[in-house]
C-alpha cells in the first residue's frame, strides 16, 4: 500500500502518561500523509484508573485533576475519555481530529474500531515493559500485532534512565 492512498489513521491512546507522545507522533504521520485523523481511547479495567500518580483518563502528566470528573460509574469514566480526547485534540490544534471512546478489551476493541473505520493505519505506543511483567500483564501491542491485517506504527514509549 502507498503511503499516499493511506487516507485514514487510527490513533488508539491509553492511560499511561506517554499518551502525549503517541497523539504527537501519530499526528505528525498522519499531516505527512495528508490523512483524516482519529483519536481512540478505550475504557478497560476500573483498575487502570485509580491511579494517585497521574489521571489514566488524561495521560498527560502536566494535568493535576480539577476534582470535577467522576470516575467511578461508566458514564463519569465515558465523560472525563472524552475529556481527555478534546484535551489532546486541543494540544494537537486541529479541530478537524475525529474522537472515538470504546469499552472492552484493549486490543480487541482497537482493532474493531479499525476496521469499523476503515483506517488505513493503527498508531499506537509500546512500553516495553520488562519481560516478566510481559508475561503477567500480556502486551496490547502485540495482541493488536497478532491479530490484525491493518498496517501499525509503533511509538516506544519506554522511559530511559
Amino acid at each position: 500500500m502507498k503511503a499516499s492512498s493511506m487516507k485514514k489513521v487510527l490513533i488508539a491512546l491509553d492511560y499511561d502518561p506517554t499518551a502525549q507522545k503517541v497523539a504527537e507522533g501519530g499526528f505528525s504521520l498522519a499531516k505527512a500523509m495528508g490523512a483524516e485523523i482519529v483519536l481512540l481511547h478505550i475504557i478497560t479495567e476500573p483498575v487502570y484508573y485509580s491511579s494517585t500518580e497521574y489521571s489514566p483518563i488524561l495521560g498527560f502528566t502536566e494535568y493535576h485533576g480539577n476534582g470535577t470528573l467522576q470516575l467511578d460509574s461508566v458514564e463519569g469514566l465515558q465523560k472525563a475519555s472524552q475529556h481527555f480526547l478534546d484535551k489532546t485534540k486541543h494540544h494537537l490544534g486541529d479541530n478537524s481530529i475525529k474522537t472515538l471512546i470504546k469499552e472492552g478489551d484493549i486490543a480487541e476493541s482497537i482493532l474493531k474500531a479499525a476496521k469499523d473505520l476503515h483506517a488505513d493505519i493503527i498508531v499506537m505506543g509500546s512500553h516495553s515493559r520488562k519481560w516478566l511483567e510481559k508475561i503477567v500483564l500480556g502486551s496490547v501491542a502485540e495482541k493488536t500485532l497478532d491479530h490484525t491485517t491493518i498496517p501499525l506504527f509503533f511509538i516506544p514509549t519506554k522511559k530511559h534512565h
